[in-house]
């Protein structure tokens, strides 16, 4: 594509050679410099006409293009914008066609960000901003910026706006960009306040926590006081804030953490090919997005989650929607979120591959292989042989309940490190409400007993029993999972409190879980078991 960089004056300007309209410079993910394919597309990126500057009594410069891109584009279009000295401020809109398509296939969807004067290279020294396609503008300047964006000083040198289009109808996509320049002083940058590592709490004790919310920083309809409101009154010790692909929002929490609440900041990476949290990284911290998993690249960024402390939790690995579902395989996973809102097919599906690879690493739950831990490698996953489950409610607005489900975690205390070493090592359980509380341990003849996360070490015929404690759940039943599949199942009564214990022996089992489940819709003639209302994680049997 023939390109020509969106400038404070002459923007587009018409080549004097060939009399015709310059091309919007538009490159590749990656690639600043080319205008070659980069993930997820082929050949130019589109082209673009100028209308003609408009600058106004006070300085203020207006520019628009238009645009198109066809089916196959890059993932990451970028536009670059030149900035002179002395901008106060810098505002860009834009819209796009959507066009009727064929039933089944997708139409136009195209989102937005935008890298500062020190560039797009992976990392994201220079990211200023997403609000993917949640918003049709934004404005930055140093004293504030739009949600989902960066507050600073707007630099004097090449921004770049980055166009990513998420689908692509058949007939291409038409669009127009406007960028606003703003002379005036700068103004200051105010200091961020990140929520404190830590919490009042109860010492060691079982806390509750939903690690997968959206505000208006992202694609959420409601403010971070909204979403405090809501984990306080859904009965929550700790919550993660995790917007789409900007770490803008970690600084919009002050005053809203308390004695019972901890905020832990993160972020939901939305890649092409699956969504992760990067679940309680340190406040500030970027993880950048802009890669497939035939880039071969999830690993370093991984590797810089865990970096800055933070675990990574695949995310609702078997939604249907587009780029949704999870392909980048369990390897640099830390944990795993089978259960996202309410309890759906995808979720139950996720529950049964994550039971499927309980069964394989049963052998030696304990030791990750294949991680290089020589100084100076790149980290590997930290916790078990086996992925811990999880659950959150990925709650974006009304109607979306904070807190369902959400993560019982065992914790020294109420702190960050805490919750994450209880997370890391598997001693949680998913409830679909602070009304269900659950209690679940295996002992042996000898007195000796494991925990949620833990290994009973017994001779392979010695006998151990398993017992499940239940309340809060009314008309459900629970069922006790192996390697095997299910074993035991029984109703619980009525009120929904009570208890269950069952005998086998580590040559039988490989591990033991429980689940607690409503009743099925159709009264069991599927064969399938109702809605979760509860499920732990697993306790591993035998020895070493």
């Amino acid at each position: 594509m023939h390109t020509e960089a969106l400038g404070r004056r002459g923007l587009l300007r018409a080549s004097a050679a060939t009399g015709a309209a310059a091309a919007l410079t538009a490159t590749a993910a990656g690639s600043p410099a080319s205008a070659a394919a980069g993930p997820g597309g082929a050949g130019t990126a589109g082209t673009a006409a100028a209308p003609g500057d408009i600058t106004g009594r006070d300085g203020t410069e207006t520019r628009t293009v238009r645009g198109r891109l066809e089916p196959g584009a890059p993932d990451y279009v970028y536009v670059p914008v030149e900035v002179p000295a002395g901008i106060r401020e810098l505002a860009v809109s834009y819209r796009y066609d959507k066009p009727s398509v064929p039933a089944g296939t997708p139409g136009n969807a195209l989102d937005i960000g935008i890298f500062d004067e020190r560039g797009t290279a992976p990392g994201g020294r220079g990211f200023r901003g997403w609000s993917g396609g949640f918003r049709t503008e934004f404005a930055i300047s140093a004293e504030r910026a739009t949600p989902g964006y960066l507050p600073g000083p707007v630099r004097p040198g090449t921004w770049q706006v980055v166009l990513a289009p998420y689908t692509v109808a058949p007939q291409g996509l038409e669009y127009e960009l406007t960028v606003t320049l703003r002379p005036g002083p700068a103004g200051e940058t105010p200091q961020p306040v990140y929520p404190p590592p830590r919490a009042k709490g109860r010492g060691r004790a079982w806390y509750r926590g939903d690690c997968h919310l959206h505000t208006v920083y992202s694609d959420g309809r409601r403010t971070p006081a909204e979403v405090a409101a809501a984990a306080r009154s859904a009965g929550l010790d700790f919550i993660t804030t995790t917007e789409h692909n900007t770490h803008a929002g970690h600084a919009a929490w002050e005053g809203l953490w308390g004695d019972d609440l901890l905020i832990m900041t993160g972020e939901e990476v939305t890649t092409r090919n699956g969504h992760v949290l990067a679940l309680g990284i340190d406040p500030g911290t970027f993880v950048d997005w802009r890669y497939r998993a035939r880039d071969n690249a999830f690993g370093r960024h991984a590797a810089r989650i865990r970096r800055a402390g933070g675990l990574v939790v695949p995310a609702h690995p078997h939604a249907v929607c587009v780029g949704c579902g999870w392909k980048f395989g369990p390897a640099e996973a830390d944990a795993l979120e089978v259960w996202n809102g309410p309890f759906t097919p995808d979720d139950e599906v996720s529950v049964a591959a994550w039971d499927s690879a309980l069964a394989a690493a049963a052998q030696d739950p304990f030791r990750r292989p294949g991680h290089d831990t020589r100084p100076g490698r790149r980290p590997g996953p930290a916790g078990p042989g086996w992925l811990p489950a999880i659950g959150n409610s990925d709650a974006h607005r009304e109607g979306q309940d904070v807190g369902l489900p959400q993560t019982v975690v065992l914790a020294e205390d109420l702190s960050r490190e805490a919750v994450l070493a209880g997370i890391r090592a598997g001693r949680c359980w998913i409830a679909e409400s602070s009304e269900v509380g659950l209690s679940f341990s295996v002992t042996d003849g000898r007195g000796r007993r494991a925990g949620i996360g833990e290994r009973l070490r017994a001779a392979p015929d010695a006998e151990v029993t398993a017992r499940l404690e239940v309340s809060g759940a009314p008309g459900c039943s629970v069922r006790l999972i192996t390697d095997q599949g299910q074993l035991y199942a029984t109703a619980l009564p009525a009120a929904g409190t009570g208890s269950a214990e069952w005998r086998t022996t580590p040559r039988y089992a490989a591990y033991v879980r429980a689940e607690v489940r409503h009743p099925a819709s159709d009264g069991g003639a599927s064969g399938l078991p109702g809605p979760m209302a509860a499920m732990t994680n697993p306790v591993f049997l035998g020895r070493e």
